[in-house]
């Protein structure tokens, strides 16, 4: 969709939605286009008691006076009390409804309400942003595309502030292309991305500044990360570590790292998974896809930090060459674990990018994501991800982050005691703690590893794939995490 800022002239066509603050009241462009209507736009916010609450919606259909196909009058409620994720919520509905209702051209008023806290032109430019999220489709592979004529083609935001509003959105679309590439690979097949082409695909990113290394098994193996190598031992795919850095802050400043897990199929090997939705399995690698489209947007933005991004690559299949339940392993760190299932694979090949990250690069801390767990979906469901972390400040700041984009976090417990179900007689660790606190056991594995960096683990089982549709999020991959991680770089991290 084509996105664009103009003045605030009326459209000689196609449809407008105008902002209208609650009370409610109209800005000059309405009260324009209301006299220009003899009155139309007054006259049906009268008779249907149209108070311009929070997402209410009014439609005119071929007004009198206008060359319009329709007018949508969008509530607003109370100016003041917008943040910065209402208006990308009420740009995303926006966007959904004219792609069912419009003619493919429309045009949005950011009006001159007063109290925009963050100004007319960021708000138009958050509007505009949602816009973006919510009209992100995934049929490349559809041989026959809908030919859909009411299918939103573009989109200008009229506003008196238009080159505050170019300003704004530049980082905010460079954002949104972040969460699109996240959504693509999420959604992509796993016989089309499997670890060498998501590696191969990173190489791309070379272009916005981003150094880009890809470590093959030869190399993992002289790394000695036999964790990782063990997970994609059973698969005819070889496994990759792509390694990613931005560094866009002051010359030797220590960096923050991101590390996902990218499982490209996850069959749960010799420990295979029930049939039923195996199919969702293609996107176990939604911590990777974030962490991808993280680097994307924090360098697309010119991000001024350094920035490490880690992912580790595999495919866990049920070959006769695949690890068995009671195997052990030795990680990179040195400790062994014993695999007693081979479902839990994930904390194996983060167990070792873990550790490589601390290792060579130092970081002031480590941010893991993964969709881990079953378990965080029993005791979040689909509208959190779990967090747990060995830094107080670190949480915190991620909580506020979730807050300030909608794409929310619950910390959840790390102790001593959760290490007793995962210590063994036979080795160091074993990479599963039994029936209870599964995403706690899993996260107190992962702590084993990160050497007392600063660090916290995400779990996004719940909030990557397959996740409630909301106003800027309407694909099976939702981008989870890339917006979360960008405003807590922006807020905390960047100079």
């Amino acid at each position: 969709m084509d996105i664009k800022f103009s003045g605030s002239a009326v459209p000689k066509s196609g449809s407008l939605a105008l902002t209208v603050a609650g009370g409610p009241e109209l800005g000059s462009l309405g009260t324009q286009i209301d006299e220009q209507t003899d009155g139309q736009l007054s006259r049906a916010m009268a008779a249907t008691k149209f108070e311009a609450k929070r997402d209410a919606t009014l439609q005119l259909v071929a007004p009198v006076g206008t060359k319009l196909d329709r007018i949508l009058l969008v509530g607003l409620g109370k100016v003041e009390e917008l943040g910065a994720y209402d208006l990308e919520k009420i740009g995303g509905s926006f966007a959904g409804g004219s792609a069912r209702n419009a003619t493919g051209r429309v045009a949005v008023a950011v009006d001159d309400h007063d109290g925009f806290e963050m100004g007319a032109g960021r708000a138009a430019a958050l509007l505009a942003s949602g816009a973006k999220l919510r009209t992100y489709k995934f049929d490349k592979y559809k041989s026959k595309k809908k030919n859909d004529d009411k299918q939103l083609k573009s989109m200008t935001v009229l506003t008196k502030s238009t080159a505050a509003a170019r300003r704004a959105f530049a980082p905010l679309s460079n954002i949104a292309d972040g969460v699109h590439l996240a959504r693509d690979l999420v959604n992509e097949p796993a016989n089309v991305l499997y670890p060498a082409e998501f590696a191969k695909r990173m190489r791309a990113l070379s272009k916005l500044g981003v150094k880009v290394e890809i470590l093959t098994e030869k190399d993992m193996e002289k790394l000695k990360m036999h964790a990782l190598l063990g997970v994609g031992q059973g698969s005819a795919r070889d496994s990759r570590t792509v390694v990613m850095q931005w560094l866009g802050g002051k010359k030797g400043e220590k960096p923050v790292a991101f590390i996902g897990k990218g499982v490209t199929f996850d069959t749960g090997g010799i420990s295979i998974k029930p049939g039923a939705g195996m199919g969702d399995m293609k996107g176990d690698m939604g911590g990777a896809a974030c962490v991808a489209g993280l680097m994307h947007a924090l360098a697309a933005r010119k991000a001024r930090a350094n920035v490490i991004g880690v992912i580790g690559l595999a495919e866990n299949m049920p070959d006769a060459a695949a690890q068995r339940p009671g195997d052990i392993v030795r990680s990179m760190s040195g400790q062994t674990i014993e695999i007693l299932n081979t479902d839990a694979e994930g904390r194996l090949l983060l167990a070792d990018v873990l550790w490589y990250t601390q290792n060579r690069f130092k970081p002031k801390f480590m941010i893991n994501l993964a969709t881990l767990t079953g378990a965080i979906l029993v005791a979040l469901g689909k509208e959190f991800a779990g967090i747990f972390a060995n830094d107080d400040d670190l949480a915190a700041q991620l909580t506020e982050a979730g807050e300030a984009t909608g794409e929310l976090v619950w910390r959840m417990p790390l102790s001593s005691g959760y290490d007793k179900l995962i210590d063994t007689p036979n080795a160091d660790v074993k990479n599963v703690g039994g029936r209870w606190a599964g995403a706690c056991t899993a996260a107190q594995f992962l702590q084993r590893f990160v050497n007392d960096v600063p660090w916290t683990h995400i779990d996004v089982a719940g909030t990557a794939m397959d996740s409630p549709k909301n106003e800027i999020s309407q694909s099976w991959a939702s981008g989870f995490g890339v917006r979360l991680l960008n405003h807590l770089m922006a807020e905390h991290y960047e100079k």
